[in-house]
């Protein structure tokens, strides 16, 4: 079987040697991307390049990146291939090649840009709870002699901070409160609630 590849890479002829390279070498580095990605390591980090460029706010698609090198490599060489051997020229075959590797790195950019979307930091944004509805831990002293703490759910979790109430009356533990604004970036500001 070695010499049957060995005869067929000899019967090539040098422009389809290269092609054939490029294929299978960029078709291995992809296959070894795909396992990095699907294993929870990144297959981006060949070299510092691409973490400059995510770092640069002044581009808002990254064509460059290493994913997208090997992308474009992997089907120019197998779309080349292709070309080559339906019986296209030289010069027909470079350009659809081309072609095909420019439309890949466009669908991959398209799909990483819709997939950052979906990203969520799950950092807490004490602000999301103004307007929510909480239930006192601590109490609270009235007119902002002190603090207390609430229970609050907001971001799809519950939430205990600290909070301080504008109310005349101090606010037990275990009553009902709304979060009326947020007092140095850190406290909840509440009132006693009432339903109507």
């Amino acid at each position: 079987m070695l010499l049957d590849i060995s005869s067929w890479w000899n019967s090539l002829v040098l422009f389809e040697k290269v092609l054939w390279g490029i294929s299978l070498l960029f078709s291995l580095l992809f296959l070894f991307q795909l396992i990095l990605t699907l294993t929870g390591g990144d297959a981006d980090s060949f070299g510092d390049a691409d973490e400059y460029a995510d770092g640069d706010d002044g581009a808002d698609n990254q064509y460059f990146t290493i994913k997208n090198l090997v992308a474009f490599f992997t089907m120019f060489g197998w779309a080349g291939i292709a070309a080559y051997s339906s019986g296209l020229a030289k010069w027909l075959v470079i350009i659809l090649a081309l072609i095909a590797g420019l439309i890949m790195v466009f669908l991959m950019v398209l799909l990483f840009k819709n997939i950052s979307r979906l990203k969520h930091s799950g950092t807490m944004e004490i602000n999301n709870a103004i307007d929510q509805v909480a239930e006192t831990y601590l109490f609270i002293p009235s007119g902002r002699n002190g603090m207390g703490k609430v229970h609050v759910k907001f971001q799809g979790g519950l939430h205990e901070l600290q909070a301080m109430t504008d109310d005349s009356e101090d606010i037990p533990t275990g009553k009902i409160v709304k979060v009326t604004g947020v007092i140095n970036d850190s406290i909840l500001l509440v009132t006693a609630y009432t339903r109507f």
